[in-house]
């Protein structure tokens, strides 16, 4: 049997990609069009595998759960956000709605640890040695909740964080900075 490898598990929005922010509150873009990385995340992504992490995106898409964003829309950015970032090995959605109401995959939506289990269980994945890497206090939470070190990038949104993160940086480059740092 392969040995477990580490992975990096990337929030989408707000930490691969630019988000739109509408009253101190991010939101993801709604098209295509709208779908532009932060500078300087495929050059950091590219150093994170070449250390030896496996990249997942973790995401939580409810717009497409609500029926607010079509889904196709949401695949056609991740279609992109694979092809500028070749890094990335896979990409765990979550389409719950997120109203309190049950879903299918309410035990995979983040703060919830299911995305990041379900891709260790899939693609050999080391979470004692993995990290999360995200912008909302969801993804700090989740990250805590599968057992891996945490990364916060902080854009001061007017939300509180639930849990500490293990860091806190202000952008992409500096988490994979960090990530790096403490790689043995």
């Amino acid at each position: 049997m392969p040995a477990l490898r580490p992975a990096i598990f990337l929030d989408r929005d707000g930490t691969l990609n630019v988000q739109v922010i509408r009253d101190g509150k991010p939101y993801p873009p709604q098209t295509l069009a709208e779908f532009a990385l932060f500078p300087g995340v495929p050059a950091a992504c590219a150093e994170l595998a070449a250390a030896g992490y496996v990249l997942v995106v973790a995401t939580n898409q409810p717009d497409v759960g609500r029926g607010d964003q079509a889904q196709s829309v949401v695949e056609a950015m991740h279609a992109r956000l694979r092809q500028l970032i070749p890094a990335i090995s896979h990409v765990e959605v979550c389409y719950a709605p997120g109203q309190g109401i049950s879903h299918p995959d309410d035990y995979r939506r983040k703060p919830e640890p299911g995305m990041l289990r379900n891709a260790a269980r899939s693609v050999g994945l080391d979470l004692t040695r993995s990290w999360m890497i995200g912008d909302r206090w969801r993804d700090i939470d989740c990250g805590q909740r599968a057992g891996v070190r945490t990364v916060f990038i902080d854009f001061g949104y007017a939300e509180e964080l639930h849990a500490a993160p293990d860091f806190t940086v202000k952008d992409f480059p500096a988490a994979a900075a960090v990530v790096l740092r403490s790689t043995p």
